[in-house]
């Protein structure tokens, strides 16, 4: 057969032997070194339907055939699911982390665009007073946010490259990043700036400009 994973991805794959007759198999190969000693095995497929009533099955037929050896079991999805246990922590704590970032610097543009507002509102009634549209506010509000943004991006990007090139080192079998991955990732930060930054925008540009040149 084709050579299969049977270990993590973090190792190659390495020689495997499946018999039926494990001592008639060492009795003849005396000239290749094994590892680790032979592993007694039987692999059963169960049918869907109750895992309970299958396990039963299984340990009646054990004990009719070794009755004096304990029926020990695992699943195999357990098994291969055990070797990836710190990849599963890492992106759970990735998760959360990326979550709790994005909140605070929403938080942050949402306060820094409040402060535009409030320090631009004479400007703006003089502009919507001249002609200006709701979209050409908005805009007027936005740029300096998203420039930050492509900023923030040019500097992260190498950063989170270097990063996931390190972290995928670790493994034998590994995929290749790709840039769209990057740039979807870009994207996404834009847009989320833009809806946080674009409520403040939006409610300053249909604020009458009445009230913010009543003082004048």
């Amino acid at each position: 057969m084709k050579d299969f994973h049977f270990e993590s991805l973090h190792t190659p794959i390495q020689p495997l032997a499946l018999v039926i007759d494990p001592n008639a198999f060492t009795a003849h190969a005396m000239d290749v070194g094994f590892p680790a000693p032979p592993q007694r095995r039987v692999t059963v497929r169960l049918q869907p339907g109750s895992l309970t009533e299958n396990v039963e099955i299984l340990k009646k037929a054990w004990a009719a055939i070794a009755p004096n050896q304990d029926f020990e079991y695992q699943f195999l999805d357990e098994a291969l699911a055990q070797q990836y246990v710190q990849e599963r922590r890492l992106g759970s704590i990735v998760q959360i982390a990326s979550a709790l970032s994005i909140f605070v610097a929403c938080m942050g543009l949402f306060g820094l665009a409040t402060l535009a507002v409030a320090r631009r509102v004479k400007e703006i009634g003089i502009r919507k007073v001249l002609g200006a549209s709701v979209g050409n506010v908005v805009m007027l509000l936005s740029k300096d946010f998203v420039i930050l943004v492509f900023i923030a991006l040019i500097i992260a990007t190498p950063i989170a490259w270097w990063a996931l090139d390190s972290w995928l080192q670790d493994f034998a079998y590994r995929v290749n990043m790709q840039w769209w991955v990057f740039a979807f990732a870009g994207v996404a930060a834009v847009l989320i700036a833009l809806a946080t930054v674009s409520f403040q925008a939006i409610r300053a540009a249909l604020t009458n400009p009445v009230e913010s040149l009543r003082s004048e």
